[in-house]
């Protein structure tokens, strides 16, 4: 299953992520192009060309951001865990290791729990290797995955121009099933999380869609 492949290298928070990133960059052009163009002013292969630069574009760009993003976290923890072992004593190490790791978004917890947490962070990373991180195979795929997906959402807003001659109902249609597939991110998202999915579907809507008329608005 696709689903299943794609999360093999990323988070689900993170692909569908993604997936939303890459619709609002395609809905921006086909929305602003239906609310700023007069019907005579749509040139349908001039939009299906930037439609899929774009995406292409910030796809590329995405992974990028995600490389750096990775090497720069786990470096960022290397950096901590040799702060830790330059501790001068118990108390500051179990004090860094509370600011750092305070489980104030997790799942609530007593406080001899989140201290025995603590402690048992501390003794492992006593041990934990301090070299330098590097990039791996898998973030390579990982940043491969994020520039297809990306990439790819421009296809659904393509398709319309392909099969319909009709400029102007395609780029109807184009928007509609764009806002439809927002509508799908939500409602998997919400089987990640335990929420309502017709709900979460909607409010990704109405979030997608706002996010689109503010870049309309600002020129983007």
């Amino acid at each position: 299953m696709i689903a299943n492949f794609i999360h093999r290298y990323l988070d689900p928070v993170d692909s569908l992520g993604e997936l939303l990133f890459g619709l609002i960059m395609a809905l921006t052009l086909t929305l602003g192009v239906r609310l700023l163009s007069q019907r005579p002013d749509i040139d349908p292969q001039e939009l299906v060309g930037a439609m899929v630069g774009c995406n292409i574009a910030w796809g590329i760009i995405d992974a990028v951001l995600y490389l750096l993003g990775s090497v720069f976290s786990r470096n960022q923890r290397i950096h901590f865990v040799r702060k830790l072992r330059a501790a001068t004593s118990e108390a500051e190490a179990i004090a860094a290791i509370r600011d750092e790791f305070g489980l104030e978004d997790e799942p609530v917890m007593v406080e001899e729990d989140r201290a025995a947490f603590h402690r048992v962070v501390l003794d492992i990373l006593r041990h934990a290797s301090t070299e330098r991180a590097h990039l791996r195979l898998q973030d390579y795929q990982a940043a491969a995955v994020i520039a297809v997906l990306v990439s790819l959402t421009a296809v659904p807003g393509v398709l319309p121009f392909v099969f319909l001659d009709d400029g102007y109902l395609a780029l109807r249609l184009a928007n509609l099933i764009q806002i439809a597939l927002l509508f799908f991110v939500g409602f998997r998202w919400a089987h990640h999380t335990g929420a309502n999915p017709w709900r979460t579907g909607l409010v990704i809507v109405l979030l997608g869609v706002g996010m689109v008329a503010v870049a309309v608005a600002l020129g983007g």
